[in-house]
């Protein structure tokens, strides 16, 4: 008998598990992963930036978790030797509808407590000489990192601390009784007192297994990037951001410094067809059926009609792509755009048909399960895991008191 399984091996999963063992370390706390290791999936798949929070909503699980994991993450890389780079966000404004844009992203960065520089013109192009634009946000904390790395330090830390790790470990049922949560892989079935479910594509159907009715589905977002050549590791000093129209749901493509020295262009934000289907060509007939008979992810889809198309013809066509990016950086020919990995978003689906914005948790009796963790999660990995023990310690409590 465990007293806390937690299922899920990314970034969320081992934050939580480490920070758990800390909490209680006499406890038993195993983690269950599907894959053969840990940041096999958004973790592994991510652009690696340390993000600052500019665009959330004040006040926002989001705003709050990002300002505080921005630093919580670096420190957690400066006592584990994971090398990161401190390099820092340009948002570029290349007309005057996102000068205006960039003005209200000015007073927001301003209310999440940001660090940041308005740059003219002139100031844009001496840090930057490649990049086109008539002014710029310049937000200092925005960093690169490998989260795949930094995943598995935790997994050690965790490990070292005296938790279990059985990776290989697909969970295929679930049952919550008055007095533990049976958790079943292909292999065997583990009880605990307590569970956690870090789950990310997967979450809606592990709550389902728990035998609660969600409210949300999870809609898979294929981003496709693109890799620049050698040639232009140096194209840019900072990361390049787009000024975001507010009226569609996705950042835009910019040029991303990696943390390995080369540079890669997106992502786009497409309709994946298979929950875990990081290829064009990956297709699940059941997951599609799934799809397209939620009502809330049709709404959706028919609500960002033009947005979604203009996305489509950006991943068939790479000139299309590559005009996003041209608008900024000029330098960029089609023939530097080069095959990437994709990755895919989790993006949890109201049934009205609306994106679910912020963080969203599901918890019962025994059980917590992180329903929604849409990027910045890897940025904000330890306050959330922090929030998450939080939550698990409250039910422990709740219970302790009951009997």
């Amino acid at each position: 008998m465990y007293d806390f399984i937690i299922i899920g091996g990314g970034i969320l999963g081992f934050s939580t598990a480490m920070q758990l063992q800390q909490r209680y370390p006499d406890k038993r706390i195993l983690v269950l992963e599907k894959e053969s290791g840990p940041a096999q999936h958004q973790t592994g798949h991510n652009s690696g930036v340390i993000h600052a929070g500019v665009y959330y909503t004040p006040g926002s699980l989001k705003a709050r978790f990002c300002l505080e994991g921005n630093r919580r993450i670096k420190a957690f890389c400066d006592e584990h030797q994971v090398h990161y780079d401190e390099c820092g966000k340009l948002l570029v404004a290349t007309n005057e509808i996102e000068m205006q844009r960039m003005q209200a992203l000015w007073e927001r960065t301003e209310a999440n407590g940001l660090e940041r520089y308005w740059l003219s013109a002139d100031e844009l192009k001496e840090r930057e000489p490649n990049i086109v634009g008539i002014g710029a946000i310049f937000v200092p904390s925005s960093g690169i990192v490998n989260y795949a790395q930094v995943t598995a330090t935790m997994a050690k830390v965790f490990q070292q601390a005296g938790g279990e790790i059985r990776y290989g470990h697909r969970v295929n049922a679930l049952l919550e009784t008055s007095n533990e949560v049976r958790v079943s892989t292909e292999q065997e079935t583990f009880t605990s007192r307590y569970m956690i479910s870090c789950s990310g594509l997967m979450a809606d159907r592990i709550v389902k297994m728990l035998g609660l009715k969600p409210d949300f589905t999870i809609c898979p977002f294929r981003g496709e990037y693109y890799l620049l050549p050698e040639k232009h590791n140096q194209i840019v000093n900072h990361l390049i951001y787009p000024i975001p129209d507010p009226s569609m749901p996705f950042l835009g493509v910019h040029l991303t410094r990696m943390i390995d020295g080369t540079t890669t262009v997106g992502p786009n934000a497409v309709l994946a067809l298979k929950r875990e289907g990081y290829r064009k060509t990956d297709i699940s007939p059941a997951d599609l059926v799934q799809m397209f008979t939620n009502l809330g992810i049709l709404k959706v889809l028919a609500k960002n009609l033009k947005p979604g198309l203009v996305e489509m013809k950006n991943s068939l066509f790479k000139s299309a792509y590559l005009e996003e990016v041209r608008k900024y950086c000029p330098a960029i020919a089609l023939s530097d755009l080069k095959p990437y990995p994709a990755g895919v978003r989790a993006q949890a689906v109201s049934r009205d048909g609306k994106l679910i914005d912020d963080f969203l948790f599901m918890n019962t009796k025994r059980s917590v399960n992180v329903c929604n963790a849409p990027s910045p999660a890897a940025t904000s990995s330890l306050p959330i895991g922090e929030h998450i023990v939080d939550q698990i310690t409250q039910l422990v409590d709740d219970l302790e008191k009951s009997h």
